[in-house]
């Protein structure tokens, strides 16, 4: 039969190895460790020390101790092997020296290493003071059986500190990607959106998290399948392994998306997939490349067939040998191949134009220019390609001249005034002129056309932009025009806008800076 006092010890014993059991958080796990080793052995305080994960011993836990003199305790672990299993050599000696650099009186230690399988995790330092009994034979075997509990209790809390390392990592990782990333399960049912997508889609994290993908973000396959909806088999299919899809989404504040989505599946031991990543990136610039490509192919089969077939066709009949043109007819054949000739010439320029202000390799030649004149000229060019427009130009007298490239500006003025009579079919006033302000100089061209919706004001001056509608339709154009001028406005660090509604006009604005002004 076992003392009374070493029966309370035992069932003392087990209680605390359940409790150690069901600790995971490390530092409340050595708090429980000391607390109950010291008073498991009647001590005075305790200590543990962990190695890192170079190897080294430091001390990671105290009890009975002030925290300011532990650092001075470092003699009783220095110097032991990485592999060493059994009593710490000289730890009467070791003591003596931590005691009397401390003046802590300590008199009595039993240390122990917490070893699990092969792995030394540390060590466990239980002390007694000046005139406490000395710990016995009895004692070391309770504290070895408590360290060999300890010692997994504190393996497990580093398994798990590790997965919640882990896991934090991955989360980091995670929501701090530069491409969006949402987790479904098998159920369609988000349970992770970062913060990547949730900027991309407008959608935030708790308005996702937990409801059906096919609510929040339904892309569908090129043949109009939703992945996400329930009826929809693909994300259970090995077929699909890693899908990739395109769709498009539409946010709250009407902008319109183009996202490329990779469903890559998460399979469990059995091979059943549990979870889906879909790996979610913005691809609208390059959708608007490939739209950008088809616009310029388009217009340059369109616009540069037509008035090549109307020189074709006209070069071939006046060359006929079997006709006899009389010189009227040959003088209107050859206007007509002048005029279509000067329509290719402006496509191609304007092309080229484009081009130059894309790469930004469009280098200007400042001189002064005389605004008021030069509207004058162009409008007196342009005023015979209309018969139903009437021109009005209003400067002050004592506009300034400003320092800009004669040529650009030009391409500018000449642009918003075919811009006005293209888009004003039936006619009408175009008034021309400028206004000094404070800090700016600036130019308008008003018509009295079709107008422009409040919605487009912005995307016109976009490279091959018209709006689609039935009277731009009628109007020939390759979409250029608005591009180069804003192009060239901001190049001279001016800026170019619109003020317009349907059915009522169209007034466009440059406006220049005052530091690009000469007063003469």
């Amino acid at each position: 039969m076992l003392p009374d006092f070493r029966l309370h010890q035992r069932d003392y014993l087990t209680k605390i190895t359940q409790a150690m059991s069901s600790k995971l958080n490390l530092p409340d796990l050595l708090k429980l460790i000391l607390e109950s080793a010291v008073r498991l052995l009647a001590g005075h305080a305790g200590l543990i020390v962990l190695r890192n994960e170079n190897g080294k011993l430091s001390a990671a836990a105290s009890i009975g101790l002030p925290r300011d003199v532990v650092p001075y305790f470092k003699s009783l672990w220095e110097n032991i092997p990485a592999d060493h299993t059994k009593d710490i050599p000289d730890i009467r000696l070791r003591l003596a020296l931590a005691s009397r650099a401390t003046g802590v009186l300590l008199r009595q230690v039993v240390a122990l290493p917490l070893q699990f399988e092969e792995d030394n995790k540390g060590y466990i330092f239980i002390f007694r003071g000046k005139g406490e009994a000395s710990f016995t034979i009895s004692d070391n075997q309770i504290l070895a059986t408590f360290a060999n509990q300890a010692a997994i209790a504190v393996h497990n809390a580093y398994l798990y500190q590790q997965v919640i390392r882990q896991r934090e990592n991955l989360n980091a990782i995670i929501e701090n990607s530069g491409d969006g990333i949402m987790i479904i399960n098998p159920f369609r049912i988000i349970s992770t959106w970062n913060k990547t997508l949730a900027n991309l889609t407008g959608i935030s994290t708790e308005d996702a998290i937990g409801k059906p993908c096919y609510d929040v973000l339904n892309l569908k396959t090129k043949n109009g399948m939703s992945v996400c909806h329930t009826r929809c088999p693909i994300l259970n299919s090995s077929e699909y392994e890693n899908m990739y899809i395109e769709g498009f989404h539409k946010r709250l504040d009407g902008l319109k998306i183009s996202f490329a989505d990779k469903y890559s599946p998460r399979l469990n031991n059995e091979g059943e997939m549990y979870e889906y990543i879909a790996n979610v990136r913005d691809v609208s610039h390059l959708r608007e490349n490939e739209d950008l490509k088809e616009t310029l192919l388009a217009v340059i089969s369109h616009e540069l067939k037509t008035p090549v077939s109307i020189i074709k066709g006209y070069a071939g009949t006046l060359a006929r040998e079997d006709a006899d043109w009389g010189k009227d007819v040959i003088r209107d054949g050859l206007i007509v191949i002048e005029e279509e000739a000067d329509k290719l010439n402006t496509l191609i320029t304007n092309l080229l134009q484009a081009s130059r202000l894309q790469s930004g390799h469009l280098k200007l030649k400042h001189t002064q220019i005389d605004l008021s004149v030069m509207v004058k000229k162009s409008v007196e060019s342009l005023r015979a390609t209309t018969a139903k427009h009437q021109f009005e130009v209003e400067f002050p007298h004592d506009f300034p001249y400003i320092l800009a490239d004669y040529a650009r500006m030009w391409e500018v003025i000449t642009n918003l005034i075919n811009n006005a009579i293209k888009y004003s079919p039936n006619g009408g006033m175009i008034k021309l002129g400028g206004e000094v302000l404070d800090n700016t100089v600036r130019l308008f061209v008003t018509d009295e056309g079709i107008g422009i919706p409040p919605s487009a004001h912005s995307i016109i001056f976009e490279r091959f932009h018209r709006i689609d509608n039935s009277l731009t339709r009628k109007a020939k154009g390759t979409g250029l025009g608005l591009f180069l001028v804003k192009s060239v406005v901001e190049a001279h660090g001016g800026t170019v806008w619109v003020e317009s509604q349907p059915g009522m006009g169209s007034t466009f604005w440059v406006e220049l800076p005052m530091e690009k002004i000469v007063r003469g």
